[in-house]
């Protein structure tokens, strides 16, 4: 399960980082990557480099169980660990989908200095967020398939950089950007599952659900 492991996970950062921004350079002539926001040591680059150390964890994780680190005994079931491949195959392609619906406004990180448009479709209409809750969904399903002590704090270090990556980064510019018309889309729509973490229209501090 190491190896499998590890293909997939490579298979993940083919496609998710390298194929989506081939096409983006193809539609765009631009990558689309825009880095880690913030000076070093505030909120918005702790989410950055989280989002690097939970991906190098991701390929720890299996190479530590290679050399004898053990999965924890209520996780090693066979059962679990297979729900994990079916889990990170289907999330890859949720992953990638999710980011070609974006367009050409897809991008990795912000830059405070440029205008793209709010996708509210396909997705979107369920949920704010689907990309980054499709990339929970495949760490999840990765750690699974080899459940010891790397890998799920490898789980926790990307839900921490995903939430901080929204609330801190994400979520403060497009209001920016966007105006009214995010705060709209974030009043009905929740943030990473349908209906959870919907913003109060006139408080953005509130969340509701």
């Amino acid at each position: 399960m190491t190896t499998s492991a590890l293909v997939l996970f490579g298979i993940y950062l083919g496609v998710g980082f390298g194929l989506r921004t081939y096409i983006q350079v193809r539609r765009t002539g631009d990558s689309g990557f825009r880095g880690i926001s913030g000076s070093f040591g505030t909120a918005e680059w702790w989410a950055g480099a989280l989002f690097v150390v939970a991906l190098a964890a991701g390929v720890l994780g299996p190479i530590s169980a290679s050399l004898g680190v053990e999965p924890l005994d209520a996780l090693s079931a066979p059962v679990i660990q297979w729900t994990g491949v079916v889990v990170t195959l289907v999330e890859i392609v949720a992953t990638f989908v999710t980011q070609l619906e974006m367009g050409t406004s897809w991008r990795i990180g912000v830059d405070e200095t440029e205008h793209t448009d709010l996708v509210t479709t396909g997705p979107f209409a369920l949920v704010r967020n689907p990309i980054f809750s499709a990339m929970a969904a495949t760490g999840a399903g990765l750690a699974f398939m080899v459940p010891n002590v790397v890998s799920l704090l490898g789980l926790l270090l990307l839900m921490v950089a995903l939430e901080l990556q929204v609330r801190v980064v994400e979520e403060p510019f497009l209001r920016r950007l966007h105006g009214t018309d995010y705060e709209s889309y974030a009043a009905r729509v929740g943030r990473f599952l349908p209906s959870l973490g919907r913003l109060a229209h006139s408080a953005p501090a509130r969340v509701v659900g």
